[in-house]
This record gives C-alpha cells, sequence and structure tokens, in this order.
C-alpha cells in the first residue's frame, strides 16, 4: 500500500491548528493536514520521537512546515527532511498553507515551488499596495 502524501505542521503551542481552522473557513474541511504542536513540556528529543513517528508512515513527497527558521520544531524538521528528503518550509502563512491544501486536494500533488510563492508574495504593505492600484 502506497504512502499519503501530506501537510505537516510543526508549530510552537499549536497555532497551526488555529490556521487550520481558518484554511476550513476558506476551503472547507482539510484531511491532508496533520499538526504536531510542540509544547513546553515537551523535551527536544520527545518531540523528535513524536514527529519522527508520525512522518514515518507518510509518503516521502510530504511536505513539513514550520513557523520558526531555527526554532526547535524547524530544527526537527531539518533532520527530518534530511534522512527523508521531504520538503521543508519555514515561515508558514496562510496563503502557504491554503495553497498546498488546495493542490494536494485537487492534483493530489504538491507544486512546492507554487506553495513558496505563495506564502512569500503574501508579505506587503497593504496600504501602499492599495495606493499603488488605485
Amino acid at each position: 500500500m502506497d504512502k499519503e502524501t501530506k501537510i505537516v505542521l510543526l508549530t510552537h503551542g499549536g497555532w497551526g491548528s488555529n490556521l487550520v481552522s481558518s484554511i476550513e473557513m476558506i476551503a472547507g474541511k482539510v484531511e491532508c493536514v496533520h499538526e504536531i504542536a510542540l509544547k513546553p513540556a515537551y523535551t527536544l528529543p520527545e518531540y523528535m520521537s513524536m514527529v519522527r513517528e508520525y512522518t514515518d508512515g507518510i509518503s516521502a513527497d510530504s511536505i513539513i512546515m514550520v513557523d520558526l527558521f531555527g526554532g526547535t520544531p524547524s530544527n526537527v524538521a531539518a533532520a527530518i527532511g534530511n534522512q527523508t528528503g521531504m520538503h521543508v518550509f519555514a515561515g508558514l502563512n496562510a496563503p502557504m498553507l491554503l495553497e498546498a491544501c488546495l493542490e494536494l486536494q485537487n492534483t493530489g500533488t504538491l507544486d512546492y515551488d507554487a506553495i513558496l510563492n505563495a506564502g512569500s508574495a503574501a508579505c506587503m504593505d497593504v496600504v501602499a499596495t492599495v495606493k499603488k492600484n488605485m
């Protein structure tokens, strides 16, 4: 049996689950996302074990998205990405997650470049952009 392609969110304190709720307001129910939140009580080995246990059961075509580069979730994701070949993106935001969810739900695959572009293109000065386009 083939392993499923998933979107894995590694975030501090679990804010990824709230982000998923926001995405579901736009895109409907998303079954392809799994969050593993870093809680203050977890040690690094415990968190690594939790993430590894989950990622061992999914396709290497999956993607891991983290909130901040250089934090514990990012470091754990980097280690797992290095071992499995999974893509790991930092700077998780709603447009990035929405792009990934829609790609995976509609095509069954992930367009890594489109996901990264969606995340970076969404960062802007809204007032300046609106004024420029008036």
